[in-house]
């Protein structure tokens, strides 16, 4: 698999990133699988070429990065991968345990390098905005933590583009590190980041990296098939989509049909042609998932396919940004 810079930084990164929120603790939510069964996943994916892997503090409340620090440790080199985590969300109970505080930030990545068993993250992410915490002291401890060697680069996830724009330019002008990476909500049936953010990023030099570009599975199964266990059980999916999506569902088989390819591959394939993406960020709960992510690379739209895909979409509300 291709390795591609991450934005304007001298950061190699792989062209699918694997999303280890799938792997941790099923107790926390029923479809995740635990390390045992994840194991596969990750030795699949370093063999395909995929480099770059993705988790959170709060996914599974810290054994998603136990699980990826110790499979990552146990079949590749700490310098042959890149290790993403992020911050923000509830791990605990008590104060400070939540939003982008200096006191949270520090406490924060100890954390994520102890569960993650490394000295360095490479990307350490805001997981959210936080609209209690004044940005400067975020981005002054953010880097602090950079300086410290804790983390190599800075990323961020979803939020509007003028709070983006706001972060980066408190970090410019007091000469803190900026953020090279987005981390937003972006697939064929959300693509309301088309509007500021990703002319933003492009503007910047800043990679984007979209989160559910499946759209919780729902671009990889016919309007009327079967829902995946994570569909049924994650309250969040229904309030991102709906039936309105059909006709981009539909639109989505017709071009995967043409091709002879599944249509995970055509909903990633369609990411991978947008102007800016540097990688989608891939969930797989079945190793199909993961085959498709990778297969994904090697398919390529037509001018017509891509028009196909794109003439059913109607705008809709921001969402993902809480």
């Amino acid at each position: 698999m291709d390795q591609v810079r991450l934005g304007a930084t001298g950061l190699e990164v792989s062209r699918i990133w694997l999303g280890m929120m799938s792997y941790g603790d099923p107790a926390w939510r029923d479809w995740i699988l635990d390390e045992a069964t994840a194991e596969p996943f990750v030795t699949r994916a370093l063999e395909a070429g995929i480099t770059t892997f993705d988790t959170a503090d709060m996914y599974s409340r810290g054994v998603s990065e136990e699980i990826t620090g110790r499979l990552l440790l146990k079949h590749a080199r700490r310098d042959e991968v890149v290790i993403a985590t992020k911050l923000f969300f509830r791990i605990r109970g008590g104060t400070n345990a939540t939003g982008l505080s200096r006191k949270h930030v520090m406490e924060a990545i100890d954390g994520s390098l102890r569960r993650l068993g490394t000295d360095h993250v490479d990307l350490y992410q805001i997981h959210r905005w936080d609209p209690h915490t004044p940005i400067e002291e975020t981005m002054e401890a953010l880097h602090d933590v950079v300086k410290a060697g804790k983390a190599r680069y800075l990323g961020a996830s979803s939020m509007h583009a003028w709070q983006f724009a706001k972060a980066q330019h408190v970090a410019t002008v007091n000469g803190w590190t900026r953020f090279v990476s987005m981390q937003d909500h972006y697939n064929l049936l959300y693509r309301e980041e088309e509007r500021e953010m990703l002319p933003q990023c492009r503007d910047m030099g800043v990679g984007v990296v979209p989160w559910s570009p499946l759209a919780r599975g729902r671009l990889a199964r016919p309007v009327d098939g079967p829902d995946t266990a994570r569909a049924t059980s994650d309250e969040y999916t229904s309030a991102l989509y709906d039936d309105a999506d059909d006709a981009i569902i539909d639109a989505v088989g017709e071009v995967a049909e043409r091709h002879g390819v599944s249509r995970a591959q055509v909903a990633l394939a369609w990411l991978l042609a947008q102007d800016g993406v540097t990688a989608p960020i891939v969930g797989a709960t079945e190793l199909s998932h993961l085959e498709d992510a990778i297969a994904s690379v090697e398919v390529e739209l037509s001018g017509d396919d891509l028009a196909a895909l794109e003439a059913p979409y109607r705008p809709r509300p921001v969402l993902g940004h809480t």
